[in-house]
């Protein structure tokens, strides 16, 4: 997720104890438990007959890109006789949304985005060309994902804890990367500072790639990123994750710890991919569309390459979904004015 953005650095208060946003996954279990009662008759019934474009703000390859691929490859016949992804890239994701808004309201034109652009976005633009509560109609997440913080496979510290001591024997502050200004990743970095007690100087980049780079190059010592991004160089020996913001530990990473674990249980975060509508869309598409997401989120393939790729399925109703975008707007307020952090409009 790309945010051109100059560097920014800053601190503010995060309790250690008080997880930073919903647990998603305990408010999809109850409508897990009605999944057997959604049939594929039933998600087609009076679904769209014309082609469908999900359309998504960022490039072919990423990681919104092949999320959003999946569903639409599993959603097709569901929702729709043909769903294509429509790649929007441009301004951090912007562009595709400010483009879904002004489609006509009728259920052939879906934007996928990351929640940071609904949550984040609001607070660091000073002009947003679109209201993300009043704009769209949220339909339903489809993956969660956790961040993870990475140093060089031969940096001392094992831990958050040993890389805070470490930093304050080198000076008390330190450089970090992430895919770019503006992300969750950027404000979870300077949390993370926040709660070891030592400042942390945010470079963003272009990409998560280039940030990698250079920190196998030496270039910075640190740097934030989706779990999924830096897994591989984990598994070879080239990256040393210091800790993960999921609840618990993930089975197919059993050696890193999460943040809670360490006593940082106010870091554990995931951020989430969702579909939502324009406003006005009749309620009828709202729910066909939803429950053509969870059939196709059932299908064993679709299950399999999620998990492949360290995602977790996690399709919450539409209005558990509206609630809790609102609610991560209300808590990464007073965390990013903390930061005193403007994005260049």
């Amino acid at each position: 997720m790309d945010v051109a953005g100059e560097r920014a650095s800053g601190r503010h208060t995060q309790g250690r104890n008080a997880p930073m946003n919903l647990d998603l996954r305990r408010r999809a279990m109850l409508g897990g438990l009605l999944m057997s009662g959604i049939s594929v008759r039933g998600a087609a019934a009076g679904a769209v007959n014309r082609p469908v474009r999900i359309v998504n703000g960022f490039p072919p390859g990423g990681s919104s890109d092949t999320v959003a691929r999946l569903y639409a490859e599993h959603m097709r016949g569901l929702y729709a006789p043909q769903i294509i992804v429509d790649n929007r890239s441009g301004a951090g994701g912007r562009l595709a949304l400010e483009q879904v808004k002004a489609a006509e309201p009728d259920g052939t034109t879906i934007v996928h985005t990351p929640a940071g652009q609904l949550t984040i976005f609001p607070h660091i633009y000073t002009t947003l060309r679109y209201d993300p509560a009043t704009d769209f109609i949220p339909v339903t997440t489809l993956v969660t994902y956790a961040s993870t913080f990475v140093v060089a496979a031969n940096h001392p510290a094992r831990d958050l804890i040993e890389f805070g001591d470490w930093v304050r024997r080198e000076g008390g502050e330190v450089s970090f990367g992430t895919p770019g200004a503006g992300t969750s990743t950027h404000f979870l970095g300077l949390q993370i500072g926040n709660a070891l007690g030592i400042r942390m100087q945010h470079v963003p980049y272009r990409g998560i790639s280039p940030a990698l780079q250079d920190l196998l190059a030496g270039q910075i010592p640190c740097a934030t990123a989706a779990v999924g991004e830096v897994r591989e160089l984990q598994r070879a020996g080239q990256l040393r994750m210091l800790g993960i913001s999921t609840p618990e530990r993930l089975p197919s990473l059993p050696e890193v710890k999460t943040y809670a674990e360490q006593g940082f249980a106010g870091l554990t975060f995931q951020e989430s991919f969702g579909l939502l509508l324009p406003a006005r869309t009749p309620a009828g598409h709202v729910q066909q569309l939803y429950d053509a997401v969870r059939v196709a989120a059932e299908k064993p393939a679709l299950r399999e390459t999620l998990a492949r790729l360290e995602y977790g399925i996690v399709n919450l109703a539409p209005a558990d979904y509206a609630a809790s975008l609102q609610a991560d707007r209300d808590r990464w307020g007073p965390v990013i004015r903390a930061t005193g952090f403007k994005a260049e409009d």
